[in-house]
């Protein structure tokens, strides 16, 4: 296991990015006990960083215009966009793979109609697309998550198709297609393996992105209903009175910032660990 670190934590890139990463997991995971007071209570309203709570203690960073304090939002705003772009990401993983798998090594018509309508998807831009389905369906975590499903499958689907065509053609799987192995689990075991390097990559930075349109989201109005905390939704409401309460929108743009450069350096990180065993290969 050490062996198999080292490399990752001799890289500068990795460290950083992992690190940012792992702190707001751990911040969205331990909301209830780090949050000094709860995220949808009115206390004092527009109370700048660092003024005391007559009730005892201090706003950190200050509160909102409803008297929210803003620390407890955004740590529970943490937990919000983590999840919740954690559980769109892997969904849109699953439908990408498994029909890229299928496109890629049935090929013939098939391919044919997955790729067709794949590419019909990715011919819309992306956030319009999401803003569309909102829209259409309405704002829930559900539907959110089948939002982002919807507009990021299909370019998974192109990754692990190209490298399913590109690993089907190789010996091993003539092997197991001559020893008699179904096709499920040559598609599982001998070829998706060795398309982990590239996605768990392009994992990292589609993390990161959803992460970014959740946010941008809430600042349109379509983001989880309130009064669940959501980083975006903070920018939307304080955006409004930024120039006289410039901290109601700068910590949370800070907090997107801070994630979405995390899961960017880890990305980054784990691309050039894996070209440079590659190389040494």
């Amino acid at each position: 296991m050490r062996k198999f670190l080292l490399p990752y934590l001799t890289s500068p890139i990795t460290v950083v990015g992992g690190l940012l990463s792992i702190g707001w997991l751990l911040v969205a995971l331990l909301a209830p006990l780090l949050a000094p007071y709860d995220p949808i209570k009115t206390l004092v309203p527009l109370a700048q960083p660092g003024a005391a709570n007559p009730a005892g203690g201090n706003f950190w960073l200050g509160t909102d215009m409803l008297g929210r304090d803003i620390l407890s939002r955004l740590i529970y705003g943490a937990r919000t966009v983590v999840v919740f772009a954690t559980l769109a990401t892997l969904a849109a993983y699953l439908v990408g793979v498994v029909l890229g798998l299928i496109a890629g090594y049935r090929r013939g018509r098939v391919d044919a109609v997955l790729s067709y309508v794949a590419n019909v998807v990715l011919s819309f831009p992306v956030l319009v697309l999401y803003i569309v389905i909102i829209v259409v369906i309405g704002s829930s975590p559900f539907n959110i998550i089948l939002a982002v499903t919807f507009g990021s499958a299909p370019a998974i689907f192109r990754i692990v198709r190209g490298i399913t065509i590109d690993v089907a053609s190789r010996d091993y799987v003539a092997a197991a297609i001559t020893q008699g192995e179904s096709v499920w689990r040559i598609m599982l075991f001998d070829i998706l393996p060795n398309a982990s390097g590239p996605l768990v990559v392009d994992f990292c930075l589609r993390l990161g992105y959803t992460a970014i349109t959740i946010g941008t989201l809430g600042f349109l109005g379509l983001g989880l209903p309130p009064p669940t905390p959501d980083w975006g939704t903070m920018v939307n409401e304080g955006r409004g009175m930024a120039i006289a309460f410039p901290h109601l929108v700068i910590f949370p743009c800070l907090a997107i910032s801070s994630l979405m450069l995390g899961l960017s350096l880890l990305a980054d990180g784990l691309r050039e660990v894996s070209e440079a065993q590659g190389r040494r290969l």
